[in-house]
């Protein structure tokens, strides 16, 4: 659930990021709503995949770590 919660407020502020760069470089607003909308969509997307992938590197390393501990 944390994931979600991380991932949702990422994506906020991606989101009002994206918009306000948009917008103060082009001045047009419906471009910057667009961009503001596709670009942290997929980026938030990926986050939460980039996310996943890091845990499970986590968890591949402790439990490598706890092997080697055993094995000594």
């Amino acid at each position: 659930m944390k994931d979600a919660v991380k991932t949702v407020s990422f994506g906020i502020m991606h989101f009002a990021i994206a918009f306000s760069v948009v917008w103060l470089m082009t001045g047009d607003v419906v471009l910057g709503g667009a961009v503001a909308l596709i670009e942290p969509l997929v980026n938030t997307v990926g986050y939460y995949f980039h996310e996943k992938i890091w845990q499970r590197t986590d968890k591949r390393r402790t439990t490598t770590v706890r092997e080697s501990t055993l094995l000594g």
